[in-house]
């Protein structure tokens, strides 16, 4: 019996290692959200049109400004790309676990200003209790602040 938990335990630990030390690559998660599917359920894509938010800025300056508000939240380290190339992408963590989620982004010019496209989804698992759409709801409330 002691064996047995022993096993348990060490198979549990071997299973968070790997959430957490899991290599992520750059060719599957740095896609564009402007021809991204479906993220699946806890998943979240946000496409400019006539419903999304125009800020009154530069696509440059608007991802530059998103990207500032990604990296000043805790847990979160860029994956690929940058404000140059116009797309980044990023891993952010939960708290306890280290869960990865991966967050793309891109800006695009609209009348008046520029738009976002985000693709936000999750590694593991068939669900993450809104988390994405919580921490998106986030930076993009802050993201206000910064641009105007």
């Amino acid at each position: 019996m002691k064996l047995l938990l022993l096993l348990l335990a060490l198979a549990a630990l071997m299973l968070l290692a790997w959430v957490r030390l899991a290599p992520s690559d750059p060719d599957d998660w740095h896609v564009d959200p402007l021809k991204a599917g479906d993220p699946g359920r806890g998943g979240v894509l946000l496409l400019p049109g006539e419903e999304a938010r125009t800020y009154k800025a530069t696509p440059k300056s608007l991802l530059s400004a998103f990207d500032r508000v990604a990296m000043e939240a805790p847990r979160v380290e860029q994956l690929a790309g940058s404000v140059g190339s116009g797309r980044i992408t990023y891993i952010a963590r939960t708290k306890w676990l280290g869960f990865p989620d991966y967050i793309t982004v891109t800006a695009v010019p609209a009348e008046g200003g520029a738009q976002l496209a985000v693709y936000s989804r999750l590694r593991y698992g068939r669900g993450d209790m809104g988390v994405n759409r919580k921490r998106l709801d986030r930076w993009l409330e802050e993201l206000q602040t910064v641009v105007e």
